[in-house]
């Protein structure tokens, strides 16, 4: 009877000091997995900013004083693709369509009101692009092949085209846009709509070019407070 109650002591015990190593690999395995989650979300590259964002309004105000200074490349995604949209096309199928063209020539009256005085512009050989550049600009643009060939190449092009005192306005593709976040080692994890306009600083100094961030067609108007505050300050920016 002893016998049996002294096993049933040392089975207990073995079933204890069991548990508690498996209770502190469990605590280490957890840890370590936390740790290399918070280590792999410390390294990600950041995104750009969204200007639409209340907390990103430093940015437009950023935005506004640069674009008064022509220090801005605006990268902008053409519209609404025909071959991949039901509704009515434009022109050819390789173009934008009607609700896109309509979309894009409100796109170009917000730049206007931002100001295009000091501004070149240049957009993609493509048709769906050059069709873009029509609707937005009355002003006739040069068409560049490196606006839609740009692997690898987006970002050191844009910098070339770029003068001194001239904010360069460049209609191109998401996959220009993406190549361009990959140039400065930012997240390409934003998918940008069409229409989407990139903006980044490049005064044209020794300085590396900033990301000041991006906005949606249909959130132009949301910063519109924000560049009006900017204005009252002495930037020389219109409205938009």
């Amino acid at each position: 009877m002893t016998s049996s109650f002294s096993l049933t002591g040392i089975n207990r015990t073995l079933l204890r000091s069991g548990l508690e190593r498996y209770r502190n690999a469990l605590v280490v395995i957890v840890a370590s997995v936390m740790a290399i989650a918070l280590t792999l979300t410390l390294l990600a590259p950041a995104s750009a900013p969204n200007l639409a964002r209340p907390s990103h309004a430093d940015q437009v105000m950023l935005l506004t004083e640069s674009w008064a200074k022509g220090d801005v490349i605006a990268l902008v995604r053409h519209g609404e693709r025909c071959d991949r949209s039901t509704t009515q096309c434009l022109g050819p199928a390789d173009g934008v369509t009607v609700r896109g063209e309509a979309a894009v020539k409100v796109l170009g009256a917000d730049f206007d009101q931002l100001g295009l005085q000091n501004a070149e512009i240049y957009s993609s050989m493509l048709t769906r692009a050059r069709q873009t550049a029509s609707a937005m600009f009355v002003r006739p643009v040069e068409a560049q092949d490196w606006l839609f060939n740009c692997r690898g190449t987006m970002l050191r092009d844009a910098l070339k085209h770029k003068v001194a005192g001239q904010n360069l306005i460049l209609v191109s593709h998401s996959e220009c846009m993406d190549q361009l976040l990959v140039d400065m080692h930012l997240s390409t994890s934003t998918t940008f709509g069409y229409g989407a306009t990139l903006f980044i600083q490049a005064s044209g100094t020794n300085g590396e070019p900033q990301m000041l961030g991006y906005i949606e067609p249909k959130d132009w108007g949301s910063i519109v407070p924000v560049m009006t505050a900017s204005s009252r300050h002495g930037f020389e920016a219109s409205q938009f």
